[in-house]
C-alpha cells in the first residue's frame, strides 16, 4: 500500500493537517490574498511576521446551519470554499505524486459528526462535504466511515476471521464499529454496529487549556467596573479552548473590548498577555505545547507544561492523575458509548477476539484502560495510528459494494 507524500522543508510526509493560512499582500492594484494549505500553510505561517488568518478543523463547522460563510480580510468566504481548497490541494499533490489525473474519492467521514444531534444533522454534514468534494474536482464521490476505514487496514494483516472492535480517535469525534473480518471476505463483512460520540483529542486538549493556560491568561480573575468588582468575561476563554477559534476571536471589537478590560482588570498583565496570543494568533503554537504534553503524560506521571514566545511566557508542571480527573466526563461519554454499542449490537465482550485501537487520543493510557478493562490487555493492538484509516479507505476503494448488515 502506497500512500501520497506530501513535502515539505524537512523532507516528505504521510500527513496532510487540514488547515488554510490565509495572508494579504498588498499590489498595486489593491490588497491580494495568498492561501496555503496543509504542510505548506504550518510552514508560511510560523515564517509571517506579522501573522496572517490561521483556519484550522474545518470540518468541525459542517453540521452548524448557522455557519455557512466567515469574513476573512474583508471578503466572504463560504465554509464550502474553504474545505475545498484543502482537498482541490490534496488532489493536485496527488495527481503529481502518482502521474495520474483524480477525479473519484472514497472519503471517510465519522459516525457521529462534532456537534451532529441527530442522523439529519450527519446527513446534512455529509452533504457540504460533497459539495467542497465537488467544487475541488471530484466527480465520484463514495462516504466510508472511518472506523470501517480501519477495519479495512486490519483486515489486510489477517490470515483467518475474527470478531472485532475498532475504536478510531480523531481530533472530534471517537466512533467505533464491531465487525466480523478475515481474508475471505475480500470486500465483503459483516458489520454489527455502528456507533460514536462527538468527544476525542481537540475534548482533551481544551481541558488542558482550562487548567493550565486560561488562569495565567486571566479566566477566573476580577475588574472593577462602574465601582463593583466583576468577573472578567468568562466567553472568550471557551473559544481558546477551541484552539482552531482562536484566529476568530482577531476582530475588531473583540479587541477592543479587551482592551477596555485591560484598564479596568485587577491583573491586568494577565489580560495583556491574552491580548497579545489573540493579535499574534498563537493558537497553533498554543497546539503544539498542549500535544507534547499530553505525548509526554503518556509516557510518563507527570510532566512539564512550556509555552513561550518572548512575550508570553508559560510553564507550569502536571500530573497525569491531574489530566486524567480533567477530562473523566469525557473518558464516561466514551466507556457509554462502547457498552451501548455492545448492547445495541448484543455481542457479549467475550466473542470479541480484537480490539483495534487508532488515531492520536489512542495513545493516552486512561483510553487505553477503557478496554483493557473490557476486553484485557491481550486484546488491543495498535498500529499506523495516523494513517491506517487513510490505508484502509484505498484499499475500500477496490470493492464498490457496501458493508453487509
Amino acid at each position: 500500500m502506497q500512500l501520497t507524500q506530501f513535502p515539505t522543508a524537512t523532507g516528505l510526509t504521510e500527513s496532510f493537517r487540514s488547515l488554510l493560512y490565509l495572508e494579504k499582500q498588498e499590489r498595486r492594484a489593491g490588497h491580494h490574498t495568498k492561501v496555503w494549505s496543509g504542510p505548506a500553510a504550518i510552514e508560511a505561517y510560523l515564517e509571517a511576521d506579522p501573522k496572517g488568518r490561521l483556519i484550522q478543523s474545518l470540518k468541525s463547522f459542517l453540521t452548524s446551519r448557522s455557519l455557512t460563510s466567515t469574513d476573512i480580510f474583508g471578503k466572504l468566504y463560504r465554509l464550502e470554499d474553504l474545505i475545498a481548497r484543502i482537498l482541490r490541494e490534496i488532489r493536485d499533490c496527488a495527481e503529481s505524486y502518482f502521474d495520474t489525473p483524480i477525479r473519484s474519492a472514497v472519503v471517510g467521514c465519522p459516525v457521529c459528526f462534532v456537534g451532529a444531534n441527530s442522523e439529519a444533522d450527519n446527513e446534512f454534514a455529509r452533504s457540504r462535504l460533497a459539495a467542497a468534494l465537488k467544487i475541488a474536482g471530484f466527480e465520484d464521490i463514495r462516504f466510508e466511515l472511518e472506523p470501517i476505514g480501519a477495519a479495512f487496514h486490519y483486515q489486510s494483516t489477517l490470515d483467518h476471521e475474527e470478531v472485532i472492535l475498532i475504536g478510531d480517535f480523531g481530533g472530534g469525534t471517537s466512533d467505533f464499529s464491531l465487525l466480523k473480518v478475515g481474508p475471505a471476505r475480500a470486500g465483503s463483512r459483516h458489520l454489527f454496529g455502528n456507533s460514536g460520540v462527538g468527544i476525542a483529542g481537540d475534548a482533551f486538549d481544551a481541558k488542558i487549556v482550562r487548567n493550565v493556560v486560561s488562569p495565567a491568561l486571566g479566566a477566573g480573575s476580577e475588574m472593577r467596573s462602574v465601582g463593583k468588582i466583576l468577573p472578567v468575561p468568562t466567553w472568550i476563554y471557551g473559544n481558546l479552548e477551541r484552539w482552531h477559534h482562536v484566529s476568530f476571536l482577531k476582530s475588531r471589537d473583540t479587541m477592543n473590548m479587551l482592551r477596555n478590560v485591560e484598564k479596568q482588570a485587577l491583573a491586568p498583565e494577565k489580560i495583556q498577555a491574552l491580548v497579545h496570543f489573540i493579535k499574534e494568533d498563537l493558537g497553533y503554537y498554543l497546539h503544539q505545547s498542549v500535544q507534547r504534553l499530553k505525548v509526554a503524560l503518556s509516557a510518563e506521571p507527570e510532566a512539564d507544561f512550556q509555552f513561550d514566545d518572548g512575550f508570553v511566557s508559560l510553564r507550569k508542571t502536571v500530573q497525569r492523575a491531574d489530566f486524567e480527573r480533567w477530562i473523566q466526563d469525557e473518558l464516561n461519554a466514551i466507556e457509554s458509548c462502547v457498552d451501548g454499542l455492545l448492547q445495541q449490537t448484543g455481542i457479549d465482550r467475550r466473542e470479541v477476539d480484537r480490539v483495534f485501537l487508532t488515531g492520536g487520543s489512542s495513545f493516552v493510557p486512561a483510553v487505553r484502560r477503557i478496554f483493557e478493562a473490557r476486553f484485557g490487555a491481550d486484546r488491543i493492538s495498535a498500529g499506523h495510528e495516523f494513517t491506517s484509516v487513510a490505508r484502509g479507505l484505498a484499499l475500500r476503494a477496490q470493492f464498490p459494494t457496501e458493508c453487509t448488515p
